[in-house]
């Protein structure tokens, strides 16, 4: 098994727009032709657009776009200009009289970081897939990440700031890779070695403490609902939509492993996987694998971000 870059999975293209000064952005994946996908969404707090399309008892074959975004459910908008976009190119499910792409949105909360009224539109994600390309590589603040925070349990004062990251890995023909916008309730942790890497800061803002530790200490804790980590899993792999299901399911493991707590009331976690290609595999090592690549993603967020909007992105501390 290797590490390989997000785009040599092969078969989409991804595109970025942001509003640097206001904070926030999007992200969207564009796959070459109309793909098997599925969605789990575990957080209590989500704003989605057409998930639905990915339950396995729904007719959808597949869809044409996912939009990751800031702007809480102010920006679910924005998918009106993906949907534009490829309807522009005659891409879509064909009605007699249009093609109507079909486009899954989910969004993070991103409001409190920068200006409040800038929020991702239609004109930016008609931008965002203006902008897409087979060797983007951009990770941190950009896109989706640009307004992403971390570590919230007690609200924006003693967060970070998090971004985008991806990491892709292939063992023989198969290749597997994640694309994830981390903005967490909770820490950031590396697996492997047990060490939290990012999230709540001491009250001097010089190094970090447990936003589990601080949970327990509250009987009655007001959690701070400006969360959500979206992700991506795509694979070259040739699944069913309910497999593509049971491989996004299986991916949280790598949310669980990575970020603590996780999957709260306060949160709206969610993660797409897609399939791009015609490998032959089983769905339980996809699975597997979507795990490890989301949770190194996550922590290649951490390592990409800078410092901005007043809070400490710089790794380490």
């Amino acid at each position: 098994m290797k590490e390989i870059g997000f785009m040599e999975v092969g078969k989409f293209k991804i595109g970025h727009a942001q509003d640097v000064e206001g904070a926030t952005g999007c992200t969207v994946f564009l796959p070459d032709e109309c793909a098997v996908a599925g969605v789990d969404i575990r957080g209590g707090g989500p704003a989605s657009r057409e998930a639905h399309l990915l339950d396995s008892q729904m007719a959808a074959t597949g869809i044409h776009a996912i939009l990751l975004s800031g702007g809480s459910a102010f920006g679910l908008d924005a998918a009106g200009g993906v949907m534009q976009f490829l309807e522009e190119r005659n891409i879509g499910f064909d009605v007699g009289v249009t093609k109507v792409p079909l486009v899954c949105q989910s969004s993070l909360f991103d409001l409190m970081v920068g200006d409040m009224k800038a929020r991702p539109n239609k004109e930016m994600a008609y931008e965002a897939c203006q902008n897409a390309s087979y060797n983007e590589n951009e990770q941190g603040n950009i896109g989706a990440g640009t307004g992403c925070t971390v570590g919230k349990v007690l609200g924006p004062k003693y967060a970070m700031k998090c971004g985008l990251g991806t990491y892709a890995t292939q063992l023989g023909d198969i290749k597997v890779g994640a694309l994830v916008a981390v903005n967490a309730l909770g820490d950031i942790y590396n697996p492997e070695t047990g060490k939290q890497v990012a999230g709540l800061l001491t009250p001097n803002k010089t190094s970090l403490r447990s936003s589990e530790s601080v949970l327990y200490e509250q009987t009655q804790p007001n959690l701070f609902t400006g969360n959500t980590t979206l992700g991506i899993v795509v694979t070259n792999c040739k699944f069913s939509k309910s497999e593509m299901n049971k491989i996004a399911s299986m991916a949280h493991n790598g949310y669980a492993r990575a970020i603590s707590p996780v999957h709260t009331t306060a949160d709206g976690d969610s993660i797409y996987a897609v399939s791009t290609g015609e490998v032959e595999s089983d769905v339980n090592v996809i699975g597997t694998l979507a795990s490890r690549v989301i949770e190194k993603a996550i922590l290649s967020a951490v390592l990409h971000t800078k410092s901005a909007y007043g809070f400490k992105g710089d790794y380490p501390l």
